[in-house]
């Protein structure tokens, strides 16, 4: 059967989730709360972010150097490789932000469609939510919506995920495989799933 892939970035594709790293790098006390209230939905993800923004100490710079230090799944790129070998389409699905997205993408040579908020610097950092779902308003990026608008007629959907925004996705995926606290949330919800690793699992499913 024919598949079409959707891929969450942070923390799935990278080894940690950059949004994390940068506000542990620059973000000043306050930043935790914010997050909790984000995790218990009581926030969107653009006004989480935006909030989050205000408590920073950094330039743009800062955000690029941060982002060359970002490492992939070792196994991630050969995963791309045998996907096209087969004809499979592969959407990265983020609600996080597309400076991160391509500054990640340049350093490991990778081309891949994406769908992210876009972060924008003018003297203090924003984001600009274009793939927001008005009827929910939860997150900046809706994958779901998204997943249901790019999955190809007549393929299985593949949904691989790690974290808090790729639970709506992971219940209207054909195929999911989960870790961390996407995996904890399939079980709570009986929601099947394939637990992984690396790509290096997964790979063995595509191949």
């Amino acid at each position: 059967m024919k598949k079409t892939i959707f891929v969450d970035f942070d923390g799935t594709i990278t080894k940690v989730d950059t949004c994390a790293a940068m506000v542990e790098a620059f973000a000043a006390e306050g930043w935790k709360e914010i997050n909790e209230k984000w995790e218990r939905k009581e926030l969107s993800t653009q006004e989480c972010a935006n909030r989050t923004f205000q408590l920073f100490r950094a330039g743009i710079d800062d955000i690029a150097g941060l982002m060359e230090k970002m490492e992939i799944d070792h196994f991630f790129k050969q995963f791309l490789s045998v996907c096209r070998e087969k004809g499979y389409k592969v959407f990265v699905l983020s609600d996080g932000y597309d400076f991160c997205i391509e500054a990640v993408f340049k350093k490991y040579d990778i081309e891949a469609l994406y769908y992210a908020n876009k972060m924008v610097y003018d003297q203090g950092f924003k984001i600009e939510c274009s793939h927001f779902n008005e009827s929910c308003g939860n997150c900046g990026t809706c994958k779901t919506k998204l997943m249901t608008a790019l999955k190809e007629q007549g393929s299985q959907a593949v949904y691989i995920g790690d974290g808090y925004s790729d639970t709506c996705p992971a219940m209207h995926a054909d195929v999911v495989f989960a870790k961390g606290d996407l995996y904890n949330y399939c079980l709570e919800k009986g929601i099947k799933t394939i637990r992984y690793e690396t790509f290096a699992d997964i790979l063995a499913y595509i191949a």
